[in-house]
C-alpha cells in the first residue's frame, strides 16, 4: 500500500484496491460525481455502480459519519470519507473512497479500506498540490513569454511594468543568450542557468522552438571578474549536450536584435567542440542606412502605421506590425509565437501585403520590409550620418533608373539606400568570408532561400546543398537554414554589391 503511494499514486492505489475487492474502487465527490475509478474486470462491474456510489456518498455526507455501506442483492458498496483530521471531524467537501464488492464481503476488507484512507488522502493532496504547482509554473512561464514578446516588439515600458510582478527585474543593457537543449531537458537546463548566474538572468522557455531557452542576461554578467567563468560558458561546460549562442551587449530596447545575434551565434556553436559561440562584431544593417534610410522606411511603412481597422475585432496597426516582425523572424513558426491559427496569420499577411504594396512571397520584398521594420526601431541619431553626395539621386530608383530587382514598386526606393558608401562597406564586410566563392550563396538567395530549387540549379542533391549551406553558416557566422535567418541581410548585401558593380 505505501509502496504504491510513493510510486504509483492514486490511480495505482485504486487499481490495487479494485483487485483486492474483486470489484470496483473509486473516488467520488460529495454529490456522487466519480472523480477517479478502477475496476478489476468489466464483468465485475455492478450495472448501476454510479447510482449506487452516488446514493452512498449522499447519505455519508448528510449523516457526517466516518463509514457507510449500501447493500444490493449481489453487491455491497463500502464508503469512507477522506480528509478526516480527528474522530468525528471531517471535511464535508472532501472526496469519498467507494468500493463495490460482490457479496459476501471478504473478511478484513473493511479494515483494509479504513487503513488505506490516510495514505490515499495524502497521495491525493500531493497530486492536487502538484497540479497547482504546474499551473503556477505555467502562468509564470506565460508571463515571462509575454514580457519577452513585448521586448521583441519594442514595447519596453509595458514590458517593464509586467516584469515588475516577477523576478528578477529586467536588466539594461543586456546580452541575449540562446541555449539549445536536447530532448526534454529544458527545465533542468533552466535550473542550471539560474544557478550559474545567481538568478540574475531573465529565463524564458522559447515559445517557438521546444528545445530552446532564451536568457536575457545583464551585460556585465558576460564579463565577470578576472578568472571567473561567464554564466553562458558555465552552462555549456556543465550540460554536456547543450549548445549556447550569445549576442553582443545591446540596450534592453534592442532585445530583438540581441536575439537575432544569439541565434546566429548558435548556428556557429553547433560546429564548435566547445558548443559555445559569441556573435562576431558586425554592424546591424539598420545602423548604416542614414537619415535617407529612415525617410524611406517611414514612407514604406506609412500605410501600415496609419491603418485603421474597419471592425473592432480586426487587427490594428500595432498588431499587424507585431505580426510582420514575428513572421519575418520565425516564418511559419510565428503561429506559436503569436498564439494564432495559421489561417489568421495568412489573412494578416495578405492584409499587410495589400497595405504596403508588397509581394511577401518574394525574398526581395521580405528583405525590404525586414529592413524597414528594423530601421524604424533604431533611433535616428544612432545611424551613420548622411555624407555629402553629388550627382546621386535619393528618389525611389537606382542609378540605372530601375527599381530594385525583384522588389515591388513600394520597395523600389531601396536601391538609393543600398548604394550609400556606409551600406557598401557593410555589404563588403558581410560577404568578405565568402568572397570569390559565392555561387552557392547567390543561387540559394536567387531561389528565394529554398533548398530544392537551389539544388536543381546547382546540379547537386538536396542533401549536398544543405551541407554546403551548413558550412556557409560556420564561415559567415550566421544562421541560414533555420529562422531567424540571415537571408534578408545577405540579399541586401548582394544587391548592394551588384548595384556598385553596375555603377
Amino acid at each position: 500500500m505505501h509502496r504504491l503511494t510513493r510510486t504509483g499514486g492514486t490511480a495505482e492505489l485504486l487499481r490495487w484496491l479494485a483487485g483486492r475487492a474483486e470489484g470496483w474502487a473509486g473516488l467520488v465527490g460529495p454529490d456522487g460525481t466519480v472523480l477517479h475509478a478502477a475496476a478489476r474486470t468489466a464483468g465485475a462491474m455492478v450495472p448501476d455502480v454510479a447510482g449506487l456510489v452516488a446514493e452512498g456518498a449522499s447519505a455519508l455526507t448528510e449523516r457526517g459519519v466516518q463509514a457507510y455501506s449500501v447493500d444490493t442483492g449481489a453487491y455491497t458498496a463500502l464508503l469512507f470519507p477522506l480528509g478526516v483530521s480527528s474522530p468525528g471531524v471531517g471535511d464535508p467537501g472532501a472526496p469519498v473512497l467507494a468500493v463495490v464488492t460482490p457479496r459476501p464481503v471478504a473478511a478484513g476488507l473493511a479494515t483494509l479500506l479504513a487503513d488505506v484512507v490516510l495514505p490515499l488522502s495524502l497521495c491525493l493532496q500531493a497530486e492536487t498540490l502538484e497540479r497547482k504547482r504546474r499551473r503556477v509554473d505555467l502562468a509564470e512561464s506565460r508571463g515571462r513569454e509575454a514580457v519577452l514578446h513585448l521586448l521583441m516588439t519594442g514595447q519596453l515600458s509595458i514590458a517593464q511594468q509586467v516584469a515588475g510582478a516577477l523576478r528578477p527585474r529586467l536588466p539594461d543593457p543586456v546580452r541575449v543568450c540562446v541555449v539549445e537543449c536536447s530532448g526534454g531537458g529544458r527545465d533542468e537546463v533552466a535550473r542550471v542557468c539560474a544557478d550559474a548566474d545567481g538568478g540574475r538572468s531573465w529565463i524564458v522557455r522559447c515559445p517557438v522552438y521546444a528545445r530552446h531557452l532564451i536568457l536575457v542576461m545583464p551585460a556585465e554578467a558576460a564579463a565577470p571578474e578576472p578568472g571567473a567563468v561567464p554564466p553562458d560558458e558555465t552552462v555549456a561546460a556543465r550540460v554536456g549536450d547543450c549548445v549556447v549562442g550569445v549576442s553582443e551587449s545591446v540596450p534592453l530596447a534592442d532585445t530583438a536584435t540581441g536575439y537575432r545575434q544569439a541565434f546566429h551565434a548558435l548556428a556557429v556553436a553547433r560546429e564548435l567542440p566547445t558548443r559555445h559561440a559569441r556573435f562576431g562584431v558586425s554592424p546591424d544593417s539598420a545602423l548604416v542606412v542614414g537619415p535617407a534610410g529612415h525617410r524611406w522606411a517611414d514612407e514604406l511603412l506609412n500605410p501600415l502605421l496609419t491603418h485603421v481597422p474597419r471592425r473592432a475585432q480586426d487587427p490594428g496597426s500595432q498588431e499587424l506590425l507585431a505580426t510582420a516582425a514575428s513572421w519575418l523572424a520565425f516564418s511559419s513558426h510565428a503561429t506559436e509565437h503569436l498564439k494564432v491559427h495559421r489561417n489568421t496569420l495568412a489573412a494578416r499577411l495578405r492584409l499587410i501585403g495589400e497595405l504596403l504594396g508588397l509581394d511577401l512571397h518574394r525574398l526581395a520584398d521580405q528583405a525590404a520590409l525586414d529592413l524597414a521594420l528594423r530601421v524604424r526601431s533604431t533611433p535616428a541619431p544612432a545611424c551613420t550620418p548622411e555624407p555629402a553626395q553629388s550627382g546621386s539621386s535619393a528618389s525611389g530608383t537606382s542609378a540605372s533608373g530601375t527599381s530594385a530587382a525583384g522588389t515591388s514598386e513600394a520597395a523600389g526606393g531601396l536601391d538609393a539606400i543600398l548604394v550609400r558608401p556606409a551600406v557598401r562597406d557593410w555589404a563588403d564586410q558581410q560577404l568578405a568570408p565568402v568572397l570569390g566563392a559565392e555561387e552557392t550563396l547567390r543561387t540559394w538567395v536567387r531561389c528565394e532561400g529554398r533548398i530544392g530549387p537551389a539544388a536543381a540549379e546547382l546540379g547537386i542533391s538536396v542533401p549536398g546543398t544543405r551541407k554546403r549551406l551548413t558550412r556557409l553558416e560556420t564561415v559567415l557566422q550566421r544562421s541560414l537554414l533555420r529562422p531567424p535567418s540571415a537571408r534578408y541581410d545577405l540579399w541586401l548585401a548582394l544587391r548592394s554589391r551588384d548595384l556598385t558593380a553596375a555603377a
